[in-house]
């Protein structure tokens, strides 16, 4: 409301709008007058009771006039000027509503205030006669707990009842009589209470008569179908009954339930009240022209009972009455008595006396004939009098009551043989949809469905039950005889094969009916039925809702209800009435009418209607869209009147309301009518009015389309092929939802009109995407079907259906002129509609011209019709195209046609002029090329190429190459030069492609931008782009379907790939093959399993690292090149990764195992570290077994062959010549663990016995012990030597910083390498940030930071690049990182297991050595200022403080060593890094090697320990003067006493226990020595003077120490620590400790326990 004000021409105009003239009812020249005292305040709406009225204005306020009797007082009288009612100050009223005497008010909050005439307690307060000022009543909902207020939306008041509409769509109701439709008889009823048959349904409207209630109610969606009853669920009387007489059966379902409907004990929400199945069935017959139907049913000797009173009346559009009854002949009842025995078989007793006394009532008969006359069906003009003499014949014996009753339900014939005869087929058919109770109703659209399913094409059964128009009162058919007897013709009809068909009822839109008036409704009613205003066909009075069948499918959408009468407004713009006829209020002759009629109402089509006490109102669209005023109703100012009391035959014009303006409503009451008027400001009420009177027009010119057109259509046999069929149907379909939404949206400009009037809220501005995308839809529909050549193929079958209405037709698509082909006819008819949007656009171009340039409303008015004028032209470039493909369509081959022709291809251009021609084409060669809006086809002489566009690529060729006017087409498979004959061809054709294919990449062209306006400029098409190939000829790749990037015609960037045979590959692509990271699948058919590669591709081949899982379980994780294994793998066989039988982890040669490889044989427990060839072991190996044997030697194919050495468990030890595995044979030497040993010729299998001939020697046991293991000290010599192990992981490593062999390349381009190995698989990890840790992230981060180098190289720099190496090899990410990780899996890999063997020990060492070695090369061509191995770094002046030696004491000057510095050694910078990831198996290899010598050690701990402390020292000689006087026990000191136990020098113990907690040598040397210096910080305590040391001293106090510390494992730390500490380190002072810590070892093992 504020918006309006603010503009200013919208606020001069709300002062003429909403102008309230009044005049007395009952006569036909009337002058309404302007009713005084409102002062230019605009009235919204007014109610009128018999002698009083009620306004509201716009600001929600109450004004009441005319005869107020419940005001006490003067105005009590007759207030002819309203009265503003006091009491409703301040509350914002809403809406308002008058009954006879009472009055009601809805307030913004929902709140009812009642007040009036309350003697039946219509004003909802008790024990009170009348409510003088108005009431608030409160409406509680007593199901809620709490109790909630219930809000209303809308009242209505009759004569003695109120009924209040919530806003849950649920109707209460108070006051008294069967119209409140409550489950109750004390009356009256003060607290609102809820009508629970209607409960759970959507109510959209209610309106109250005097004593009768009407409901307009939403349709169910369509449900499951529920079994049919057999019995009414309230009389119990069976709903179908069968009568055999002698000649004929009669079968009825017109059962009517005598008692109302009363509550059933079934929850109501599941009461589905629909149209009986019957209208389903009746498009078989008349909707179908074959011939069988043409003939009368009589001639197949078919007796079909009386049709009664149908609301058979088709309103064609010359407003004629039409009777849509099928059969042609109607033979009625022979006698009375059958009639009565009739009834009885179907009634009980109070319906039978109703008949007797009604068959006496000749009075009645004129309207019986009436009732007759417009059922019996003739040609449309016959005169009813013509059928009179049929019908008095029997009019006494039938009465108007047999008539009636029949109305609601009907079966067809059709129907009763579907039931009865092919019930296995159909089990659903519902034959109980005449009984008015509750089950045995169905929604229509259920049946509609279930029927559909097994429809036949030829019976055209896709009619929309909801809107037909024909519709059958009750029938009954007499069948002669039983069903044998029924004309096998027509059972053949009926069984005929059915197809599935569309219904032409829209689908259930939810959004366009969530935001717009549902056309889906159904009218119910109750209360008195007397005159029949209840229209259920009878006179009987209803305690409950039921609902008006004959009006189900009308499209209702506004009701009203007079005294005894009742309107039905539908959607179409057609008004049915029923009830009281006294004064010709129903608007035509019938009386009194107990079913719906169409009221004859002249003008353009009704919008609104009121109904009084006995007469109606009829607001209907002149030709220049004023609206004009019907009456229909009692007229006493014909002056010569034949009649005492003369009543209108048909609605009459009040031409002088006409004149006042423009009437937007109409109200009826008893005395007076009312109507609210607007004056046409600036032509904007006009322009709203034709919008709206033009928008009803066009939806019932779109439903005749519908029904009379395309309906019949559908129904025709010999359509053509299933596709042309399908395509029709789907025309039909959204035909019919562009027509339901036309309907809605009609309905909606009248409710509008009603209102206040705001143009923002119009919904063709509010929801203008709901009408563009109808319009766009059916577009696309209809001109699929018009390229497809629909209507060429509709014309030959329909041809004798169309020529018959060739008028209708010609009025329809507004086509006049002479022999218009009839395709051209059904083109114009289906492509009407589209016409309407210009209408749309202009007419909201004229409502924003009634607005300022500045408002919003004009720029959404503006933008509105923009929108809809460029949607116009955007469909009508679409017919275009459809016109011209067809066009195309009709000149080209036939053959090719049907393979290319489809629905949504549209032709672009094509060459048929010779413009384009293939470059180097032969003289004879046809070359056509045809340019799809899908696809660029090239056609030769029979055969024809299609190319998809969105994989087309379009270039024009430079002038140079001597290509004028050429362009070149690239496509994944092809490339072609076309030639153009000029310039001009050559940019058309350039530029139609180039749109064709970015509109192609685009998607479909619909998604243009409304209101855009179509000059967009274009781009060219992207290069790059996704889409989705089938290859067709590439060797490699044919038929295999490529989805993904392409640049240029090549598969590049992510893809996947998939090959017809079942392989795929998904992963990323470099101009047209897989390269980089991808996976891969290939089937294995015989073992039903996929061979799956996850890894690295180059050039289209796996090359890289990967993993290879084969389908026999084998996996295989290493390097790959040209599709084979090559470089380091490791190879996994067997059924369980976990336990796999064999292991291989080495170097491969083209997939063959090659060079220095591990080979772990699980099952035979032997593993082979040794050299590989072609997949064989060959050259020099060592195996060793889990009994503990150990070989080494030559191989030769698998086999121990050549020289080698045998070693056994117990230091048994052969060397010599071998021939198999374990078998020698030849020359050796035998050597005896005891030192004996023989030497000669072997042959034999170790361990099952060995001939030997050869000589015996014993050795003389005085000789020099150092010879004894001389075979053990050779062990080595025949295995692989340790740098020529792995070299293809340290390969992999320099490749991977980009150089050919070990140091030669770029340093800068390693750089480079490393990062952008980095980088990328930082990038690969960023999907999936859960695979790496915060701490793997900062390590990544650091890396990014080179270390750099200027200036001398110090000690800062070496440490950096220590820290470097560090991060480096914490994460795999780096080259170095992952060499490290390869080199710790394959150390672990060789020596655990089978491999933790002692006779390994010196081969690991020798390994690790040779790692430090080359991993130190890569560190210096990274680092090429690092100092070779063993150079010195010189200390800075400020890192040569004088450091107090540990043996001299004097400060030491370095005097022995020229330059004093930090020496570099590959021990010092990687061991750091590699020894604590290795120590495991290498410790372990220690400790098996060193067993013995430490079990001797350990025993002699465990004994020397059990001395206490001043024992212990003794035993060891330390000087007394050593000895520690006090100790700290606990942080107190305490004397030493000869008891103590593990007091004295408890800190260097402590220290020295440490050693076993590091890794490098160079850390154990170091607790080592902070072991030294803790013993001479207790002893300087004791002596308390300097003190230096001697070796002698020292030695004892030392072995305390080190038994004390209790170190299981000390030999394999001293043997560790030998093997593996820095060369230089030996003659410094750690390596003199060190020397002392071994001393301490050998003198415990031999310590004499005396």
């Amino acid at each position: 409301m504020d918006s309006q004000e603010r503009s200013s021409e919208e606020a001069e105009g709300a002062k003429e709008r909403g102008l309230v003239y009044v005049w007395k009812a009952g006569s036909c020249s009337v002058t309404p007058e302007r009713l005084p005292g409102l002062s230019g305040k605009t009235v919204l709406q007014a109610a009128l009771g018999i002698h009083h009225g009620l306004l509201l204005t716009e600001g929600g306020e109450v004004y009441s006039f005319g005869r107020l009797p419940w005001r006490s007082g003067p105005e009590e009288s007759c207030a002819n000027s309203p009265v503003l009612e006091n009491t409703l100050l301040g509350h914002h009223v809403i809406t308002v509503a008058a009954g006879s005497f009472h009055n009601g008010a809805v307030t913004e909050s929902g709140v009812v205030y009642m007040w009036g005439n309350n003697s039946a307690g219509q004003c909802a307060v008790a024990n009170q006669l009348c409510v003088p000022e108005p009431q608030p009543i409160s409406i509680s909902d007593s199901e809620t707990s709490p109790l909630l207020s219930v809000r209303i939306l809308q009242l209505a008041c009759g004569e003695e009842h109120t009924l209040a509409l919530s806003l849950s769509r649920e109707i209460w109701a108070w006051g008294s009589g069967c119209q409140l439709g409550l489950i109750t008889t004390t009356f009256p009823v003060t607290k609102p209470q809820k009508v629970e048959h209607l409960a759970g349904r959507v109510v959209l409207q209610i309106a109250c008569g005097a004593y009768h209630s009407l409901a307009l109610v939403q349709c169910l969606p369509v449900q499951e179908m529920k079994p049919i009853p057999e019995r009414c669920n309230h009389c119990s009387q069976l709903l179908i009954t069968m009568t055999d007489k002698e000649d004929h059966v009669i079968i009825s379902d017109s059962h009517c339930c005598p008692l109302g409907v009363a509550l059933s004990d079934n929850q109501p929400e599941n009461h589905i009240f629909g149209p009986s199945l019957e209208t389903l069935e009746r498009k078989s017959v008349t909707g179908s022209h074959s011939e069988d139907c043409q003939k009368p049913l009589v001639e197949e000797h078919m007796l079909v009972a009386l049709e009664s009173d149908g609301a058979s009346v088709l309103a064609s559009s010359d407003g004629q009455e039409d009777s849509g009854i099928s059969s042609p002949g109607n033979i009625l009842f022979p006698d009375k008595k059958e009639v009565k025995e009739y009834l009885i078989s179907l009634s009980d007793q109070s319906l039978h006396e109703n008949v007797e006394k009604n068959i006496c009532t000749e009075s009645e008969q004129p309207s019986q004939e009436e009732q007759l006359g417009a059922c019996i069906p003739g040609p449309p003009g016959t005169s009813t009098s013509a059928l009179n003499s049929l019908v008095a014949s029997c009019a006494s014996a039938v009465g108007v009551r047999v008539a009636a009753t029949y109305e609601a339900g009907a079966l067809s014939l059709k129907k009763v043989m579907n039931f009865y005869g092919t019930p296995s087929s159909e089990p659903g058919s519902q034959s109980g949809s005449g009984s008015p109770g509750p089950e045995g109703l169905k929604d229509s659209r259920e049946e509609q469905v279930r029927l559909e399913s097994m429809q036949g094409k030829k019976s055209s059964s896709l009619v929309d039950i909801r809107e037909e128009e024909s519709e059958g009162g009750s029938r009954r058919l007499s069948l002669p005889g039983l069903l044998s007897q029924v004309s096998p013709r027509l059972l053949r009809k009926v069984g005929r094969a059915k197809m599935r068909t569309v219904a032409l009822t829209p689908t259930y839109s939810g959004e366009a009916d969530a935001l717009l008036p549902s056309l889906r409704t159904e009218v119910w009613s109750w209360g008195k039925g007397k005159e029949g205003q209840l229209g259920h066909g009878d006179v009987l009075p209803r305690l409950q809702p039921l609902c008006v069948k004959s009006l189900d499918g009308k499209e209702v959408i506004h009701l009203s209800a007079g005294g005894h009468h009742s309107l039905a407004l539908t959607a179409k713009s057609q008004v049915y009435t029923w009830g009281s006829n006294i004064s010709g209020q129903l608007g035509h002759l019938n009386s009194p009418t107990t079913v719906p009629r169409l009221a004859k109402v002249c003008g353009d089509g009704v919008w609104s209607t009121a109904a009084g006490l006995d007469y109606s109102l009829f607001l209907a669209d002149e030709e220049d869209f004023q609206p004009g005023l019907y009456y229909s109703g009692q007229d006493t100012t014909t002056e010569n009147n034949l009649y005492e009391n003369s009543c209108t035959k048909t609605p009459v014009l009040l031409l002088s309301c006409s004149k006042i303006g423009y009437i937007s409503n109409v109200i009826a009451g008893g005395d007076n009518c009312l109507v609210l008027v607007d004056k046409n400001v600036m032509g904007y009420i006009a322009s709203l009015h034709e919008l709206a009177s033009t928008e009803r027009r066009f939806y019932f010119k779109l439903s005749e389309i519908k029904s009379q057109v395309l309906r019949p259509l559908l129904g025709l046999d010999n359509l053509g092929n299933a596709s042309a069929i399908q395509l029709l149907q789907e025309m039909a379909s959204r035909f019919s939802k562009l027509c339901y939404l036309i309907g809605q949206h009609g309905a909606s400009l009248s409710s509008f009109l009603h209102g206040v009037k705001e143009a923002r809220s119009l919904a063709i501005l509010k929801h203008s995407s709901l009408f563009l995308d109808s319009y766009t839809e059916y577009c696309t529909s209809v001109t699929n079907f018009l390229v497809m050549g629909g209507f060429m193929l509709l014309a030959k079958p329909a041809i004798d259906f169309l020529s018959k209405h060739q008028e209708l037709l010609q009025k329809l698509s507004e086509k006049n002129e002479e022999n218009l082909q009839l395709v051209e006819v059904l083109n114009a008819l289906f492509f009407m509609p589209f016409g309407r949007l210009h209408n749309y656009a202009r007419t909201l171009l004229k409502l924003a011209t009634c607005f300022e340039v500045a408002s919003p409303e004009y720029q959404k008015l503006q933008d509105s019709s923009s929108c809809y004028e460029s949607l116009a032209v955007h469909l009508s470039r679409k017919r275009k195209e459809a016109e011209y493909t067809l066009g195309f369509w009709k000149t080209f081959p036939g053959k090719m046609t049907d393979s290319l022709r489809k629905p949504e291809r549209r032709l672009i251009c094509e060459s048929s002029n010779r413009g384009l021609s293939l470059q180097h084409a032969g003289r004879f060669s046809v070359n056509w090329f045809i340019l799809f809006n899908d696809a660029l086809v090239h056609a030769q002489f029979s055969t024809h190429h299609i190319f998809p566009l969105s994989t087309l690529w379009v270039e024009a060729l430079s002038e140079e190459a001597g290509n004028v006017n050429g362009l070149k087409i690239t496509t994944p498979e092809e490339q072609l030069v076309l030639v153009s004959s000029t310039p001009q061809e050559k940019t058309k054709w350039l530029r139609a492609i180039s749109q064709a294919v970015d509109q192609a990449l685009k998607g479909t062209s619909d998604l243009m931008l409304y209101g855009a306006g179509g000059n967009v400029p274009r781009q060219e098409p992207p290069i790059s782009r996704s889409a989705k190939y089938t290859f067709y000829k590439d060797p490699r790749f044919k038929d295999a379907v490529y989805d993904g990037r392409w640049l240029s015609g090549k598969p590049h960037g992510r893809g996947i790939l998939k090959w017809a045979d079942g392989r795929m590959y998904s992963g990323t692509f470099r101009t047209g093959l897989e390269d980089g990271y991808g996976e891969y699948r290939v089937p294995n058919k015989a073992l039903n399993k996929d061979d799956h590669y996850v890894g690295y591709w180059k050039e289209g081949k796996m090359c890289g690292h990967g993993v290879y899982s084969y389908a026999t379980g084998e996996v295989y994780e290493g390097c790959f090149q040209d599709n084979m294994r090559h470089g380091h793998g490791l190879l996994r066989s067997g059924k369980l990764t976990s336990s796999s039988p064999s292991m291989f982890i080495g170097q491969w040669t083209m997939d063959k195992k090659s060079g220095y490889g591990v080979f772990d044989d699980i099952t035979r427990g032997e593993k082979y570290m040794g050299m590989w060839q072609d997949d064989l072991c060959q050259g020099n190996g060592v195996v060793v077994t889990q009994f503990g044997l150990y070989y080494e030697g030559a191989f030769s194919t698998n086999k121990m062959m050549g020289t080698g050495i045998l070693l056994s468990e117990d230091d048994t030890v052969y060397e010599g010549e071998f021939s198999d595995n374990w078998t020698l044979s030849g020359k050796g030497t035998l050597t005896l663990p005891n030192g004996d040993y023989i030497e000669g010729l072997f042959s034999g299998e170790w361990g099952s016995g060995i001939k030997i001939t050869g000589t015996y020697f014993k050795p003389s046991l005085y000789e020099n012990e150092k010879d004894k293991p001389k075979a053990l000290r050779k062990l080595g010599n025949l295995a692989v030597p340790p740098d020529e192990k792995w070299k293809a992981v340290f390969e992999e490593c320099w490749n991977q910083l980009g150089c050919e062999s070990p140091g030669q390349g770029d340093r800068w381009k390693a750089w480079d390498n490393i990062a952008v190995a980095l980088t990328t698989n930082r990038r690969q990890h960023k999907d999936s940030p859960e695979l790496l840790s915060r701490s793997h992230t900062q390590t990544l981060e650091s890396l990014e930071f080179i270390p750099q180098h200027i200036g001398a190289f110090t000690l800062e720099k070496y440490e950096n690049i220590k820290k470097y190496l560090i991060k480096a090899c914490d994460t795999p990410l780096h080259p170095l990182g992952k060499l490290v990780e390869t080199l710790v899996a394959v150390y672990r890999m060789t020596y655990v297991g089978v491999g933790a063997n002692r006779r390994l020990l010196q081969e690991a060492v020798r390994e690790i050595k040779s790692y430090l070695k080359r991993i130190f090369q890569l560190v210096r061509f990274l680092f090429p200022d690092l100092p070779e191995e063993g150079s010195t770094i010189p200390f800075m002046a400020t890192e040569t403080k004088g450091r107090r030696s540990f043996c001299s004491g004097k400060s030491d000057s370095r005097s022995e060593s020229p330059e004093p510095g930090y020496v570099v050694t590959s021990f010092g910078l990687l061991l750091p890094v590699l020894l604590p990831r290795l120590y495991p198996p290498l410790f372990m290899l220690y400790a098996l090697d060193n067993e013995r010598e430490e079990d001797v050690y350990w025993e002699c701990v465990l004994r020397l320990n059990k001395q206490t402390d001043m024992a212990l020292l003794s035993f060891l000689g330390v000087q007394a003067k050593f000895w520690p006087g006090t100790v700290s026990i606990l942080g107190e000191s305490r004397k030493v006493s000869s008891n103590t136990k593990d007091a004295c020098f408890a800190s260097a113990v402590e220290c020295l226990q440490q050693i076993s907690t590091t890794f490098t040598p160079a850390d154990k040397l170091k607790v080592i020595q902070q072991t030294f210096e803790e013993i001479s910080q207790n002893v300087l305590e004791t002596l308390q003077e300097d003190f230096l040391w001697s070796m002698d001293d020292l030695f004892p106090v030392f072995l305390y120490v080190v038994l004390r510390a209790r170190i299981r494992n000390l030999g394999s730390e001293v043997h560790l620590i030998e093997d593996l500490m820095d060369p230089y380190l030996q003659h410094g002072e750690q390596g003199i400790m060190f020397t002392t810590l071994k001393a301490c070892y050998y003198q415990i093992q031999h310590e004499k326990l005396t």
